[in-house]
């Protein structure tokens, strides 16, 4: 049936054309967009998630800008701390020169001054944008990542550089009592009695005493080792030979060796032999053998303490010591001081130090400005793990204390380099000790500054790669097929001109009823 009010066929062309034309326009918008998801109408999910992920893609671009800043001053503490040990090692050469006693120590002096300056002159300068982390303690952080949960929580990460200080600061001493503990809870003071208070110096040092008692018999071997060396006396009572012969001729044969700051002497009385040790920071070991038979001899004393029946036994060094403890936390701003021949030292602790950096500090204030006759070492007890700072005052008959309090501002971590001081002999020994504490600082300064260099140049690549993933993925869900889309046009240009031509064909069928009317 043919209608003129109905055309059929031309309603069918028509919505096909329609749907033509409609998936030609998306095309023609995806070539000119280069995007299949342009909008959130195109595909509301996968829209919505490209947003997020572009959103941490501009955020990650920021966190590049912020690696980039960290990386340059961390690169600028570097360099600082790396030239610094450079001349501290130069410094160290002045001062070894300065060892021998025939050199012109003013000249020296004056060099480790010029070096001192220029030491001062590059912590000064080690800024990058105002900042410098080889002044103060405070750490800081870089902004080096943000982390998305899968709950859509977002946290940020950052990478915490710590600042090294190589100023040359005495520090604040603080004021505020412990809390909690004592100053015996931190380090005790410990003399050649063994005792743990406040102790009074011996300039005649520490010593054994040595009895022999009981009937000699001819024959008898009375042997003593000292130090690793072995002297033996073989008794002869047929030739008068007693107690106090035998103590002689012991005590001839020690003297005879010559080991240094050791001497025997006799006791006041008879048969008693005193051996001495006043080598400052020197141990030294002592053993006996007992006769066969008859006589007897035993350490009836030793390092002050009586009463005893030993074989053997350490006669200690002449210095007394602060032993540290080895469990005790150091923390920031605690303020050790020492109290040496009536002068006050304070060493006050930075951030993350151990009982190791509060003994080299203590001794660095001690050297700078010595009382006449005290010199200082800083000992180690592998057994135990104590850390001890020895001072050994040659003078004698002076007090030596301790305090601990907390609440100061750190030394620096150069302390007393203003005051090394090489134009005398004393002066030039204490340095040499203290310049190797001092290397040491600023080369873990620059090993601490390059550990975090190499991190945040690991996390600026990874963050630049992560973009480029996340930049990839967000294409290969919302960007176009360009391949496809051309096809596709040319498909759909073709549908679009044979629509209309099956519409223009419909459109015609109307005008073939008019021959039906002729």
């Amino acid at each position: 049936m043919s209608s003129i009010l109905t055309n059929t066929g031309a309603m069918v062309a028509l919505q096909t054309l329609k749907g033509i034309n409609s998936n030609l326009s998306t095309t023609q918008s995806e070539i000119s967009t280069g995007k299949s998801v342009a909008t959130a109408k195109d595909n509301a999910a996968v829209w919505a998630i490209s947003k997020v992920m572009e959103s941490d893609v501009k955020g990650f671009e920021g966190i590049s800008d912020s690696l980039a800043l960290g990386d340059s001053t961390v690169a600028v503490a570097q360099n600082a701390s790396e030239t610094i040990t450079g001349l501290l090692t130069d410094m160290k050469g002045k001062i070894v020169a300065a060892q021998e006693s025939n050199v012109d120590r003013e000249k020296i002096q004056n060099d480790i001054v010029a070096l001192r300056d220029q030491i001062k002159s590059v912590v000064g300068a080690a800024q990058f944008n105002g900042l410098n982390l080889v002044e103060g303690t405070d750490d800081i952080t870089i902004l080096s990542s943000l982390d998305r949960q899968s709950n859509g929580n977002v946290s940020a990460s950052h990478i915490t550089v710590a600042r090294q200080d190589l100023t040359t600061s005495a520090g604040v001493a603080g004021t505020t009592a412990l809390s909690g503990m004592t100053t015996a809870d931190l380090g005790t003071i410990t003399d050649a009695a063994g005792a743990t208070v406040t102790a009074t110096s011996a300039a005649t040092g520490s010593k054994a005493q040595i009895q022999f008692a009981g009937t000699a018999a001819d024959g008898n071997v009375y042997t003593i080792n000292l130090g690793g060396n072995t002297i033996s006396y073989t008794a002869d009572v047929t030739g008068g030979d007693d107690d106090d012969a035998i103590r002689d001729n012991l005590m001839g044969q020690i003297n005879a060796l010559g080991i240094e700051g050791v001497t025997a002497s006799a006791g006041t009385n008879a048969g008693e032999l005193v051996i001495a040790n006043t080598n400052a920071f020197s141990d030294m070991e002592l053993s006996i053998a007992q006769p066969a038979s008859g006589g007897t001899m035993n350490i009836e004393e030793l390092n002050g303490e009586t009463g005893l029946t030993a074989t053997s036994g350490t006669i200690a060094q002449r210095a007394e010591t602060i032993d540290f403890s080895a469990t005790a936390a150091v923390d920031e701003g605690m303020t050790f001081k020492a109290t040496v021949a009536g002068q006050s030292f304070n060493y006050i602790a930075g951030k993350g130090e151990s009982m190791e950096d509060v003994a080299k500090g203590l001794k660095t204030a001690i050297d700078s400005n010595a009382p006449e006759g005290v010199t200082t070492q800083v000992q180690y007890d592998s057994d135990s793990g104590v850390w001890s700072l020895a001072i050994d005052d040659a003078t004698g008959g002076r007090t030596l204390g301790l305090n601990v309090t907390t609440g100061g501002t750190a030394s620096g971590g150069l302390f007393g380099l203003d005051n090394i001081d090489v134009t005398t002999d004393a002066g030039a020994e204490a340095a040499l000790d203290n310049i190797e504490t001092m290397i040491q600082t600023a080369t873990e300064a620059a090993a601490s500054f390059g550990s975090v260099a190499g991190r945040i140049e690991t996390q600026s690549s990874f963050i630049t790669n992560l973009s480029d993933s996340m930049k990839a993925g967000i294409g290969s869900m919302v960007d176009a097929d360009m391949e496809e889309a051309s096809a596709r046009l040319q498909a759909l240009q073709t549908q679009q001109q044979l629509g209309i031509q099956a519409l223009s064909i419909a459109n015609q069928q109307p005008q073939n009823i008019l021959s039906l009317f002729r």
